[in-house]
């Protein structure tokens, strides 16, 4: 029934309705980062391999595109090449857009995950790990620019190994 009398079903509007719900019952939701702050990488280039000049040029347009759509509240992940949007996140998450993206790019896309401008770190905190390698590595991605700060790094050991296996460059932009 709350679902139903929601203005729309963006994912900032239905987690809202869940705080809101919650603190009716006398529960307050709090920031899921802060006691994980330390899986959020600082400001570099956090794999063995630096981006090539081109990778970075792409990173930056990436991370641009990634925080439009996350301003309109669409998806947190962009995949670029040559400074072309091949894929943008919306509902089906980024594993998928990714893959959808990779393949239209063939080969040698680029990923950039950011926090949307609006973040609120109760919920919805971007994510990249393990997952989000294996699925560069099925397309041919060689890059991927996650927001400084913002962005939680999950499985690091095992995601960097596979990262550096594969000759993909990872940076905290």
């Amino acid at each position: 029934k709350l679902i139903m009398e929601l203005p729309d079903r963006k994912d900032d509007t239905i987690m809202m309705m869940f705080v809101r719900e919650l603190a009716k019952a006398g529960m307050q939701a709090f920031d899921q980062t802060a006691l994980i702050r330390r899986l959020m990488p600082h400001r570099g280039v956090i794999s063995k391999r630096e981006p090539t000049p081109e990778e970075r040029k792409d990173m930056e347009f990436g991370f641009r595109m990634a925080k439009e759509i996350g301003r309109l509240d669409v998806g947190q992940t962009a995949v670029v090449k040559n400074m072309a949007v091949m894929a943008l996140e919306a509902i089906e998450g980024t594993d998928a857009c990714i893959r959808r993206g990779g393949e239209l790019a063939r080969g040698g896309a680029v990923v950039a995950k950011v926090a949307k401008p609006q973040q609120d770190d109760r919920f919805d905190v971007p994510t990249v790990g393990l997952e989000t390698i294996k699925s560069m590595v099925a397309v041919g991605a060689t890059a991927l620019a996650i927001e400084a700060d913002k962005t939680l790094l999950v499985e690091r050991e095992e995601m960097l190994a596979l990262a550096d296996a594969n000759n993909i460059t990872i940076a905290a932009m």
